[in-house]
């Protein structure tokens, strides 16, 4: 709704001086001042608001008087039927025997039947009131549209109190099936209270038939009256807008005439109260000044400390960036702007709180605000957009003279419909004659088609290499035709005397094209946003990223999800604009905007983006609270117990499982999904199982099985197949399997239940290690053995219990092969352990004359091969040295023949 409709809320119209033919227009007014209320707080919010002149509708209906709409909305008066109870045989023919009459008291048993019946009379009352007052206002197109919303709302409430006895139905037909239907002619007579309880049945259900047939009639009715509703709203507008009048001499020196006496009823006016309010209310007049500038500057301050980081550029700072122009050109225009709507909101509500007000010059302080707010924020949008002081923020390549030129008419096309609707509201207040409204805005359409043809000679376009100093060039033939054009169309459409519609088109490209250039800059704005790296270059983004740690992926999908967040506020915030500009009611906009978020409708399927948001959130909410239960439960819980990690993760898993699961049932509930239709969705899945899911299916129960089963657990060592190495992750469809090389491996969870699986940290870490000796036969065996075991037992690693051991294995064809045995309570550190005794094996029979405790290969060569130089190669590679093999490296040794 308009601005100065805001600030004219409180404002009494009962002045009766005006001429009659403005009566409509009055009443028009009344209603929808009545209506702002439902949209005050958005539009005092929202400085855009003050971008609407006073509608081109209201304009029109200023300009001419409407006709009467061809086809009149019908009164719908449906004709009064007897109760329910009364009515004649059911739509549903009785089961042979049974009675045909209803009992009254049988159907008024039913609490949901008496209740339906007192819905649909009262909606029956509501529908014939509503009839009479569409007949009362088929000329005031607000009342008209907040009638038609109420229609809307009666007919839903039509339906909710047929559609509440279909469960009673149901009953019904359930209990009639199990009674049967009565016996025939030969047969046993049944019971007597069975007889008695199935003729109360039929009754109650003859009952429910027949008030579901009223509820139909009446939401026909209901439907009819609504269309009716918008066949006049469309005459009535279509009738205002090309109304003709007749422009003529006599009707401009009448004019002139009663420019005369407005002006001197408006100075008398303006003088008397001036008086008045000086002599008699000095103080509240100068208290509620005093309060309104108060308010102007605390906002005004509050916006700037707010968007400082938006509003603040250096003059040293040649080339900005193109998001740095937008910004700067958004909140330069919305600060001030909100600033001024600030004083002038608060300035009318204090003056007329205090009573300094009279009610023939409420509505010119009003309009005066207003239309003062309106012509500024215009000139700022235009500033901010040419910047005619500062090329480098300039948001439009034309040229610094252009932009100075541009400016000039732009200001002089707001300030000439400005200054037309508030002189149009001051004859509307003082009751001047209507001919002064026509003869005015027949005057500013012809001033505004001048100024658009002016426009088009302007020289303002430059190349992409010409600075911005250039005198410039003329604009695209496209943009000055169109100019031309639409100057000439305002001109002669005025003078062929349909004013009404000339002065709408005049607004229209005005406020209009105000609208959507600011649209068009919201727009710019959030596709540089959403830009790969814009977001992290603004104060917001450098702020995210120094209080939060976030990295640059983290901060581009902040912005991806602002530049769509902009894209949203501009289309929810703008479109209501524009159609409020054209003719349509704020009912209007409030009943499409609940049938798109509530009743989305294909074919039988109805979408509801309430329901559909709602389930989001409280999937949201619920993933994100079972996140927070697992942190909190492995953290302070089984983190205190001491509960071994893998366990810790089986359980933190588990309830993973069981969250993420419970929200999706929640959030398909909020949805408004029907949890009984999964069953066919689980038909569907079992079908999906048996064709090319039993994999899946199968990976995911194994999955579980392991979890619960716990064969192995997160850390510990498996060996499956060729397959060896740390378990790092149990999850639905896999597990990974971190390698000694530490490759990642997922092996799908049916083939670790399926195959065989050695875990060497099952139940606890302790292991057994073996290491290999080979000795000559000139040594002694028993010394050997004694060795061995002082050395394993002076290894601090290695266990007392069990005591390690040494096993005589082997008689080699040159050597004897000893085997000692160690056990370590890790066997993850058995590989260090093996390779420090293999150290301290080889010092010891060193110092000891032991032969080499290592395998040697004995070769026979000739003389010719003594010469060459002598060979090492290494015939056996020990494994990893996590593995439980020693390393043996063997030396070939030469011996001449």
């Amino acid at each position: 709704m308009h601005l100065f409709a805001v600030l004219r809320m409180q404002i009494d119209h009962n002045d009766s001086s005006g001429d009659s033919a403005r009566a409509p227009f009055r009443a028009s007014k009344d209603t929808e001042l009545h209506s702002v209320g439902k949209l005050t707080a958005l539009l005092i919010a929202g400085s855009f608001g003050v971008l609407t002149l006073g509608g081109g509708f209201a304009t029109a209906q200023q300009t001419a008087q409407p006709a009467q709409p061809s086809q009149p909305a019908r009164q719908v008066r449906p004709p009064q039927q007897p109760p329910a109870a009364t009515q004649g045989t059911p739509t549903q023919p009785a089961p042979p025997g049974a009675a045909t009459e209803t009992d009254d008291g049988a159907a008024a048993a039913s609490p949901a039947l008496q209740q339906a019946e007192d819905q649909l009379a009262q909606a029956e009352r509501e529908l014939n009131r509503l009839a009479e007052r569409v007949d009362a206002a088929k000329e005031d197109d607000t009342l008209l549209a907040e009638l038609k919303v109420q229609v809307d709302e009666l007919s839903k409430q039509i339906i909710a109190a047929s559609v509440g006895t279909r469960p009673r139905l149901d009953e019904i037909k359930a209990r009639l099936t199990e009674l049967g239907d009565p016996p025939g002619e030969g047969q046993p007579p049944e019971a007597a209270i069975i007889t008695e309880e199935r003729k109360r049945l039929l009754a109650e259900r003859g009952a429910i038939n027949a008030l579901t047939g009223r509820a139909e009639n009446l939401s026909v009715e209901s439907r009819k009256l609504a269309n009716g509703i918008t066949a006049t709203r469309r005459a009535l507008f279509s009738n205002t807008l090309l109304k003709h009048t007749d422009v003529s001499a006599a009707m401009l020196s009448e004019a002139v005439t009663a420019t005369v006496d407005e002006a001197r009823a408006l100075s008398r006016s303006i003088g008397s109260w001036l008086a008045f309010a000086w002599n008699y209310k000095r103080v509240p007049l100068l208290s509620a000044l005093f309060l309104s500038l108060c308010a102007a500057f605390l906002f005004l301050v509050g916006g700037y400390r707010l968007f400082s980081p938006f509003l603040r550029h250096q003059d040293e700072e040649e080339e900005p960036t193109y998001f740095r122009q937008l910004s700067l050109a958004f909140w330069s225009t919305l600060i001030p702007t909100m600033s001024l709507t600030a004083f002038a909101a608060s300035s009318y509500f204090f003056l007329n709180s205090f009573n300094v007000l009279r009610p023939d010059i409420g509505p010119i302080i009003a309009i005066t605000l207003a239309m003062s707010v309106a012509v500024f924020f215009v000139t700022r949008l235009a500033n901010s957009v040419l910047s005619p002081k500062r090329s480098s923020l300039r948001l439009v390549r034309v040229s610094d003279r252009g932009a100075r030129m541009l400016m000039v008419p732009i200001f002089a096309m707001a300030l000439v419909n400005g200054l037309d609707y508030l002189l149009g509201s001051i004859g509307e207040s003082l009751g001047s004659p209507v001919v002064l409204t026509v003869a005015r805005s027949f005057l500013a359409s012809i001033i505004i088609g001048l100024i658009l043809m002016s426009m088009a000679l302007i020289r303002p376009m430059l190349r992409t290499d010409e600075p911005f100093e250039a005198p410039g060039r003329p604009w695209p033939r496209v943009i000055s035709l169109s100019f031309l054009l639409m100057g000439a169309a305002l001109i002669a459409i005025a003078l062929s005397g349909y004013v009404g519609l000339a002065r709408f088109i005049a607004t229209q490209i005005i406020v209009t094209g105000a609208i959507l250039v600011t649209m068009y800059i919201g727009l710019l704005t959030g596709k540089s946003v959403s830009k790969q790296g814009a977001f992290a270059e603004t104060a917001a983004g450098r702020y995210a990223e120094r209080r939060f740690n976030l990295e640059q992926v983290a901060l581009d999908q902040i912005g991806l999800a602002a530049g769509l967040g902009i894209y949203a506020l501009v289309v929810l915030f703008f479109i209501p604009l524009i159609l409020l500009q054209w003719g349509f009611q704020i009912a209007d906009i409030e009943s499409w905007a609940y049938r798109i978020l509530t009743e989305i409708r294909i074919g039988t399927i109805t979408i509801s983006l309430v329901g559909i948001l709602a389930g989001v959130l409280f999937f949201a909410l619920g993933y994100v609270v079972t996140r927070w239960v697992q942190r909190w439960i492995d953290g302070n819980i089984m983190a205190r117990s001491r509960v071994d990690a893998g366990v810790r993760n089986s359980i933190r898993t588990g309830i993973g499982y069981v969250g993420v699961g419970l929200a999706g049932l929640i959030g398909l509930s909020a949805a408004g999904i029907d949890l009984s239709s999964l069953a066919l969705v689980a038909g569907a899945l079992s079908l999906g199982v048996g064709f090319g899911l039993q994999n899946i299916v199968s990976n995911f129960v194994s999955g579980l099985i392991l979890l619960v089963e716990r064969p192995f657990k997160v850390g510990d060592w498996i060996v499956s197949g060729t397959t060896e190495g740390f378990v790092r992750r149990i999850s639905v469809r896999a597990t990974e399997i971190e390698t000694f090389q530490h490759q990642s491996i997922m092996m799908p969870n049916s083939l670790l239940i399926n195959a065989s699986v050695g875990n060497w940290t099952h139940r606890n870490k302790l292991g057994r290690s073996e290491i290999a000796v080979t000795v000559t036969y000139a040594s002694e065996p028993r010394r050997v053995i004694e060795l061995l075991q002082e050395i394993a037992a002076a290894h601090p690693m290695v266990l007392k219990n069990p005591a390690p051991n040494v096993g005589f294995t082997t008689f080699g064809d040159e050597r004897m092969t000893f085997e000692l045995r160690i056990y370590v309570a890790d066997v993850l550190k058995a590989g260090d352990v093996r390779n420090d005794i293999r150290v301290s094996i080889y010092e010891r029979f060193r110092d000891e004359g032991i032969g080499a405790p290592f395998p040697m290969k004995i070769e026979d060569v000739t003389p010719e091969e003594e010469a060459e130089p002598p060979s090492i190669e290494d015939e056996k590679v020990e494994p990893q040295p996590e593995q439980d093999e020693a390393v043996e490296r063997p030396i070939s040794r030469r011996r001449s023949r």
